[in-house]
C-alpha cells in the first residue's frame, strides 16, 4: 500500500499534469509547447483538424450545390419564353422553329455556365435579348455583300467580277417569272438554251458556233472529253498550269478521259517537239495560255498559228484554252497586251475556251467557241447537260455581251473594265475625298498638311490624331483572277495607322463590320485602295473607320 501511495503521490506531482494545468495559461496555449510534447494530444489534434477541414469542405460543397440548385430553378421553361417572345415585336420576322432552337441553345449555355460555378444573368429580359441575338445570327444570310478595298480587281475570294447594272436588270426580269429558256417563240416548239448567247458570241469573236457551260474548267473538260477521250492530247510542259483551288490542267485532262502527252521543257518548247510527238494515237493539239504566270529569260514557245498549220496535215484539231479571255485589246488603255478571243479564232483554232467572269466582266461561265461541226459534237455530249448553266447566268451573260457591241459603252458600264482602265488621277480624287471626310470627322477640319489632289504629294501624313494617322501613298493595284500576272496599276491609296489598336486589329474589325470592308495591310498601315471601290462605297468606308477608330470598339 505504501508503494501505491507513493505512486499516487507521484501521479499528483506528474509533470504532465502540471503541464496540463499550465495549458490553462494563455501563453502556454499560444506556444503550444504541451501539445508539441504530448504525442497523444498532437495526434488527436491532427485528427481533429483533419476532421474540421473535412467538415468545412462538406459545408462549402453543400453551399455550392444549394446555390447552383437555386440558379437552375430560376431558369424558365421553353414554353414560358415562347409566350413572352410572342408579345415582342422584335421576333415577328423570325420563324418559330428558329426561335425554339435559339431558346434551347441559350438555356443550354446558361446551364453549362452554372455547372461550371458561374453566376449568369438570369433576368428574363437578358435571356430574351440573348435569344434574339442567336436567332438573328441563325437567319442571317451566309453569302453577303462586301466592299472590296484591296485594289485587286478580279478578287476570286470576293466573287470576281461585279456585274453591270444592265446584267442585274436582266437577271431580275428573267427570274421574276417564266422565260423562253428552251422555247423557240417563232417556231412554237422546244428550242436551245444557248441561242440566247450564241449569236452574240459569234458576232463578237468571229466564231462559227458557240455554247456556254458553268465555268472554264468545265468547258475544257467537256471539249477534251468530246474530242479526245481515250486518245492522246499533246501539250507543252511549260503550259501545264495550276488554276484556282489547286486544280491543274493535267488533273482536268485525266478526268476527261484523254491521255496527256507532254512535249518540250518547262522554259522552252519548239515546233519540232510537237512534230515528233504526233502519232496515230494523237487526237488533239492543245495550247494553254499561261494567263496567271509568266516565264522570263531563256524561253521559247510555239504560236497558235504555227500549231494550226502543223495540224492541217495530217488533220488534227487544235484547241486553245485562253483562260481569262479578253474580248477587246486592253493595251490601248495602258494595260499589257493579252491575246484576245478573236485573235485565237482568226489564227484558225478549231476550239477556244475562256471564262465569263474574268476579263470579260460577266457572270461565272465557261465559254466554248469554234467551228460549227466541232461545236455540234460538243453539244451532243451528255456531259453538256451536267455542266449547263441556268437561266440567271444566261440572262447576265447576254446583257454583258450585248454591251460589247459598243466598246466605249463596255468600258464605261462593265465594272471590271471600268476599274482596270480607271486613270490614276481618278484614284487621287477618290482618295482625297476619303481623307478629307476622315480628317473632318476625326476632329481635324482645318488640317492642311497636304494639298488635296496634288499628285506630287506622295506618302504624306494628313491627319495626326490621337486615334490614327491618316495619309496617302501611291501603291499598285492588281488585276487578279489569273490575269495580267505582272501588271501593276498605279493607284493613290488611303493609309490609316491606328494608335490605340494595331493595324491587324483594325483590318479584322473592318472585316467584321456590316457591310464587311476588306482592305490590306502594308508597312503597319491599313490600306484602302479606291480603285476597287464601287460608286457610293467611299462613304460607307469612312463611316466604318470612324465607328471603329472614334468610339465604339476601343
Amino acid at each position: 500500500m505504501n508503494n501505491t501511495t507513493k505512486n499516487n503521490d507521484t501521479t499528483k506531482s506528474n509533470d504532465t499534469t502540471k503541464s496540463n494545468d499550465t495549458t490553462k495559461s494563455n501563453d502556454t496555449i499560444k506556444s503550444n509547447d504541451t501539445i508539441k510534447n504530448n504525442d497523444t494530444i498532437k495526434n488527436n489534434d491532427t485528427i481533429k483538424n483533419n476532421g474540421t477541414i473535412k467538415n468545412n469542405g462538406n459545408i462549402n460543397a453543400d453551399k455550392k450545390d444549394s446555390s447552383a440548385k437555386t440558379l437552375f430553378q430560376q431558369i424558365p421553361g421553353v414554353d414560358h419564353l415562347i409566350e413572352l417572345i410572342a408579345e415582342d415585336d422584335r421576333f415577328r420576322s423570325i420563324p418559330l422553329s428558329v426561335i425554339k432552337s435559339s431558346i434551347r441553345a441559350v438555356l443550354a449555355e446558361l446551364r453549362k455556365e452554372i455547372k461550371n460555378a458561374g453566376n449568369p444573368d438570369l433576368s428574363l429580359q437578358h435571356m430574351m435579348n440573348h435569344v434574339l441575338n442567336h436567332a438573328e445570327k441563325t437567319v442571317a444570310p451566309r453569302l453577303v455583300s462586301t466592299i472590296n478595298a484591296t485594289g485587286v480587281v478580279l478578287h476570286t475570294n470576293l466573287g470576281r467580277a461585279p456585274l453591270a447594272h444592265e446584267a442585274l436588270e436582266r437577271i431580275h426580269a428573267v427570274a421574276a417569272g417564266f422565260s423562253n429558256l428552251e422555247f423557240d417563240l417563232k417556231k412554237g416548239r422546244r428550242g436551245e438554251r444557248y441561242s440566247a448567247v450564241e449569236t452574240l458570241l459569234c458576232e463578237l469573236t468571229g466564231a462559227e458556233a458557240a455554247l456556254a457551260v458553268n465555268n472554264n474548267a468545265g468547258a475544257v473538260l467537256l471539249a477534251l472529253n468530246t474530242l479526245a477521250k481515250g486518245r492522246e492530247v499533246i501539250v507543252s510542259r511549260g503550259e501545264l498550269v495550276e488554276i484556282g483551288g489547286s486544280f491543274r490542267i493535267p488533273d482536268v485532262m485525266e478526268k476527261s478521259g484523254c491521255i496527256l502527252k507532254e512535249v518540250g521543257a518547262t522554259n522552252r518548247t519548239h515546233l519540232r517537239d510537237y512534230e515528233r510527238a504526233i502519232s496515230e494515237k494523237t487526237a488533239l493539239l492543245l495550247k494553254v495560255h499561261t494567263s496567271n504566270y509568266t516565264i522570263e529569260g531563256f524561253t521559247a514557245s510555239v504560236s497558235l498559228s504555227d500549231l494550226v498549220e502543223l495540224g492541217q496535215n495530217p488533220t488534227i484539231p487544235v484547241m486553245e484554252d485562253l483562260g481569262s479571255g479578253s474580248l477587246i485589246d486592253l493595251s490601248k488603255y495602258g494595260l499589257g497586251r493579252e491575246p484576245t478571243v478573236s485573235d485565237a479564232v482568226s489564227s484558225g483554232a478549231d476550239i477556244v475556251t475562256f471564262s465569263g467572269d474574268k476579263l470579260l466582266g460577266g457572270p461565272q461561265a465557261g465559254l466554248i467557241i469554234g467551228r460549227s461541226d466541232t461545236i455540234r459534237r460538243i453539244k451532243r455530249n451528255p456531259l453538256t447537260r451536267a455542266l449547263r448553266i441556268d437561266k440567271l447566268t444566261l440572262a447576265a451573260l447576254e446583257a454583258t455581251l450585248n454591251l460589247y457591241r459598243d466598246e466605249t459603252e463596255a468600258i464605261r458600264k462593265i465594272p471590271t473594265l471600268k476599274m482596270l482602265t480607271c486613270p490614276f488621277q481618278e484614284t487621287v480624287t477618290k482618295a482625297d475625298k476619303i481623307i478629307h471626310a476622315l480628317t473632318v470627322k476625326l476632329g481635324h477640319p482645318d488640317n492642311n498638311t497636304v494639298k488635296l489632289g496634288d499628285p506630287n504629294n506622295n506618302n504624306n501624313k494628313t491627319a495626326p490624331d490621337d486615334k490614327a494617322d491618316v495619309g496617302h501613298a501611291d501603291l499598285s493595284s492588281r488585276t487578279g483572277g489569273g490575269s495580267y500576272p505582272e501588271l501593276a496599276i498605279a493607284s493613290r491609296c488611303v493609309t490609316i495607322a491606328p494608335k490605340q489598336i494595331s493595324a491587324a486589329q483594325l483590318e479584322k474589325r473592318m472585316r467584321m463590320f456590316t457591310p464587311a470592308v476588306i482592305g490590306r495591310i502594308d508597312n503597319d498601315r491599313f490600306i484602302i485602295d479606291p480603285r476597287t471601290l464601287q460608286e457610293g462605297e467611299e462613304n460607307i468606308v469612312v463611316d466604318a473607320l470612324i465607328d471603329i477608330l472614334d468610339r465604339r470598339y476601343l
